[in-house]
């Protein structure tokens, strides 16, 4: 709350409409008690998480699994050099093939599974309230 304070109380943040904070799901700021906080504290603020699978602590666990499958099992080696050579060869492998991505999923896109949503809630309603056939 240090940061967001510093921020949220000078211009243009203090008179700014929304201000959205982009936060991954770390204990400190996870889940609706802490969107909850922020509002209290500051109520042009909105705080927006991250997908668990994009989180900062998920990317980390992601890349040790690789490591873990593909560099350090099986355990046969004879010193922790050849563990360094072994990490460093996955890295230059990775580095030389690894490609940015362009993102494709536009508002449109979103605009489209928020009306399959709402037509997918809407059928089922209409199903529960219509209850069983006699």
């Amino acid at each position: 709350m240090n940061l967001v304070t510093q921020a949220m109380t000078r211009e243009p943040y203090a008179s700014a409409k929304r201000v959205f904070w982009i936060a991954d799901n770390g204990s400190s700021h996870r889940g609706k008690k802490a969107a909850d906080r922020l509002t209290a504290a500051f109520p042009n603020a909105v705080m927006v998480h991250t997908p668990v699978h994009a989180s900062w602590p998920n990317q980390v666990e992601i890349y040790f699994s690789v490591v873990e499958r593909k560099v350090v099992s099986p355990n046969d080696f004879t010193d922790l050099t050849e563990v360094g050579e072994r990490l460093r060869a996955l890295e230059d492998r990775y580095n030389a093939s690894t490609q940015p991505f362009q993102w494709k999923f536009a508002t449109s896109d979103l605009d489209d599974l928020l009306a399959r949503l709402d037509r997918h809630t809407t059928d089922h309603q209409e199903e529960s309230s219509a209850g069983p056939a006699t």
